[in-house]
């Protein structure tokens, strides 16, 4: 089966399974996703995607299978996510971009995949310069839908940054990343081949 890790785009979000189409949460502040009509959430969820990608620049991967997309992760800077000042361990450092949402298809979970992404993340991140590192509001064991669990967090190289019971928040460094990377690349050549982010003909930097 043929891996890789493409940038993310509304077209390609649109394609992926996943229940976070229909989900405003880090998109909106709760006033303002409050005010939107149900049937208006997926199309104002791909004006945010275009609005970060033509003002910031790429803002997520997305793990494909065979020319299928079966997963994606997102992130950006705080200031584009207003929903994650909703949580006790908030606000996100100065200094890191925010990873809000990772979700793949139930059948291709636990081969792989998620790390690609992770690792797809981080190398955006090192080559675009200005960024120390990302984190993420984890779910400790489950206690909270729609989050990245903390175990898988910590599996890829997240530590904690500020504990909580429910959401602490997650982080990993981008200088200690770079060694990370190369070990998970390694890794992954051994177990699937080859495996490497399809080369963009084109580039957004921040």
């Amino acid at each position: 089966m043929a891996r890789k890790v493409l940038r993310l785009t509304v077209d390609n979000f649109i394609a992926t399974p996943s229940p976070c189409r229909a989900c405003l949460f880090w998109e909106f502040d709760p006033v303002r996703r409050s005010r939107v009509d149900r049937d208006d959430v997926e199309s104002e969820k791909q004006a945010w995607i275009s609005e970060v990608l033509r003002d910031w620049g790429s803002c997520g991967r997305v793990a494909m299978l065979d020319e299928q997309p079966v997963g994606f992760i997102m992130y950006a800077p705080a200031a584009y996510v207003p929903g994650a000042m909703n949580f006790p361990t908030a606000p996100v450092s100065a200094d890191a971009v925010l990873v809000t949402t990772a979700y793949l298809a139930p059948e291709y979970r636990g081969v792989g995949l998620g790390r690609m992404l992770v690792q797809g993340v981080a190398r955006d991140l090192i080559e675009r310069g200005g960024w120390k590192a990302m984190e993420c509001f984890a779910t400790v064991r489950g206690t909270r839908s729609g989050l990245i669990p903390q175990a898988f967090l910590e599996s890829v190289g997240f530590k904690t940054q500020r504990p909580h019971p429910t959401t602490p928040r997650m982080r990993m460094e981008l200088t200690s990343t770079v060694r990370w990377r190369d070990e998970v690349e390694t890794a992954l050549e051994r177990m699937f081949g080859a495996v490497r982010p399809a080369p963009e003909a084109t580039r957004q930097n921040g």
